[in-house]
């Protein structure tokens, strides 16, 4: 693990990202505990394609999920009625 504090990481940032990238940890202080940790992220390139739609098919709505609710209308001075 690497540690940097604020004024090292400004200096040396190139350095501290390349060791990120080779796997290494590294953490930034600021005045003693560690503020922000840097990771290595994995290949973006399949990033959005695992983000967008992973949850497609697994989340299920109850059938009157977007119904009105009379209370909640009623409290706005919309009732209709129902």
């Amino acid at each position: 693990m690497t540690t940097a504090n604020v004024h090292e990481a400004k200096t040396n940032l190139s350095k501290l990202l390349d060791a990120a990238q080779r796997g290494e940890e590294v953490v930034i202080t600021r005045r003693g505990p560690g503020v922000n940790r840097f990771l290595l992220v994995p290949d973006r390139k399949g990033l959005r394609k695992q983000l967008f739609g992973a949850m497609a098919g697994r989340i299920v709505y109850a059938s009157d999920y977007d119904g009105a609710d009379g209370q909640i209308e009623e409290l706005f001075g919309q009732s209709t009625g129902s």
